[in-house]
């Protein structure tokens, strides 16, 4: 066989292997179900601590998006080699015609064993042999070149994978955007908190136009309430498990809580507040008696980590988020909130409770992290306005997790000298963020303007900038204001 040859072939391979991936995930989405869930979860979940760190610190999101792209490519390639390979055996045994289907049907036998979904599967065989069928019917073997055959060969896979994503996007929109009646006390409650929000361009709300979130897998799982569970075990007097109805049955509470990102940048938007509604997890933890003294939370992602069990007194099970219920990017249908701790180890799609008689390390923690301590104070700096009456105006949040914020201070001369900022009145809860505005005559020419705040038993946010890692960012916020 010659090098064109081989070359065509390996085109429409790989054009077979991109369908499959786009037709596994026309049919169940980004979801555990897809073919490229566990290759694209792999290369986060096993890769090297040092190489997580690295991408989180230096690269953020595009870490994460990088890793799943990089899964996606290399199921196409497993997939693409799975239909390439059956298709050439269908050409060696004189049956050419047959190759599509043999190759979609080897697809799907893999597809099968990646994902463990038959709908699943069968999307990607179908997508696999439809693309291989086309590129046949549109450039018989015998009449054209085969160049010709690779370049139909991208353009079937470049449709299959749109068709694939559009659809799928409009089917998402259309059963995501509907939205259940908010109950009066949440309404009541969430009215407050836009009451007591600064009118501050460009700067959100105290209840969070779009919260941010970080997972550890680069597809989030998917589990149904009728399905889920929590088990309270090991060193209890009472082994407990609870299900999404007998939650449901319990008087739940609504709480404001922020939620602040150990890996972001000092000035970095990964910190947003909600309204949550759940019931506290001591109401789950004192039925089954607890005898050890910490306690180990795993979620269905594989994610898990250990708190002290003082550290849950305040502990809350959270179900519904700013009236509806658990997003599955929050962790849906439940998932944990330990107030004042970092984000990331307020456990998402929880699922088990295991109580230690000694002390154990989180997931975070093995990889060189500090996450369980309590979050640093911080004021940002998020917006900057140039105001008609020639004024500047300047606002941020202010966090510093259950010690709260009393103070922010700005300056506009570089840290020289010092104004109080106009603070938004704190929102009920013992974990939340405040606002915080200030409005000045600015000096002629470029000048810098710093923030600092001071949490709530008086100590004032460290000046000295330190890195996420590995014990999250610190150090006074500034930009340089232009005239």
């Amino acid at each position: 066989m010659d090098l064109p040859h081989r070359l065509d072939r390996v085109a429409v391979a790989i054009a077979a292997g991109v369908a499959a991936v786009a037709g596994s995930y026309a049919v169940v989405g980004e979801s555990p179900a897809f073919v490229a869930t566990p290759i694209a979860n792999a290369a986060v979940t096993l890769a090297p601590g040092a190489l997580v760190t690295l991408a989180i610190t230096l690269l953020g999101d595009l870490g994460s998006k990088l890793a799943y792209g990089g899964g996606l490519a290399a199921t196409a390639l497993v997939l693409g080699a799975v239909a390439g390979g059956a298709r050439l055996a269908a050409d060696r045994a004189g049956r050419p015609l047959a190759g599509p289907l043999v190759g979609g049907a080897a697809v799907a036998l893999v597809g099968a064993a990646l994902s463990t979904d038959l709908t699943s599967a069968v999307g990607a065989g179908v997508g696999a042999a439809l693309v291989a069928t086309a590129v046949d019917v549109g450039a018989p073997a015998e009449t054209t070149t085969d160049a010709r055959r690779s370049v139909l060969a991208g353009v079937a896979a470049l449709a299959a994978g749109t068709l694939a994503v559009g659809g799928r996007r409009t089917f998402a929109s259309a059963t995501e955007s509907a939205q259940v009646p908010v109950p009066d006390d949440v309404a009541t409650l969430l009215s407050e908190a836009e009451e007591k929000s600064f009118d501050v361009e460009s700067l959100e709300p105290l209840v969070s136009d779009d919260f941010y979130t970080v997972d550890i897998a680069s597809v989030d799982p998917d589990p149904t309430r009728e399905d889920w569970s929590v088990r309270i075990h090991g060193a209890v007097g009472e082994e407990t498990t609870y299900t999404f109805e007998d939650i449901e049955a319990m008087d739940h509470e609504h709480q404001f809580n922020t939620l602040r990102c150990v890996g972001e940048t000092l000035n970095g938007r990964k910190l947003d507040t909600a309204l949550w509604t759940g019931v506290p997890l001591m109401d789950l933890l004192d039925a089954a008696d607890l005898q050890g003294e910490y306690v180990m939370l795993r979620a269905a992602d594989g994610f898990y980590e250990e708190f002290p069990v003082d550290a849950l007194e305040s502990g809350f099970l959270a179900v519904g988020m700013n009236g509806q219920p658990l997003p599955r990017g929050h962790g849906a249908p439940a998932r944990a909130l330990i107030p004042g701790h970092w984000g990331e180890i307020n456990v998402k799609w929880l699922t088990e409770i295991e109580v230690l008689d000694e002390p154990a390390t989180g997931y975070w923690e093995e990889r060189g992290w500090h996450g369980t301590g309590p979050v640093n104070t911080v004021a940002k700096l998020w917006a900057e306005n140039h105001l008609d009456d020639g004024r500047v105006e300047v606002a941020g949040p202010a966090y510093a997790g259950t010690r709260g914020i009393e103070r922010v201070e700005v300056s506009t001369d570089g840290g020289e000298t010092w104004a109080d900022a106009d603070l938004s009145d704190p929102l009920p809860g013992e974990d939340v963020w405040r606002q915080w505005v200030y409005r000045y005559e600015p000096p002629a020419g470029e000048h810098e303007v710093v923030v600092r705040a001071t949490d709530g038993t008086g100590t004032l946010q460290p000046r000295d900038e330190k890195r996420a890692y590995p014990s999250g960012p610190s150090g006074w916020v500034s930009r340089t204001v232009q005239p």
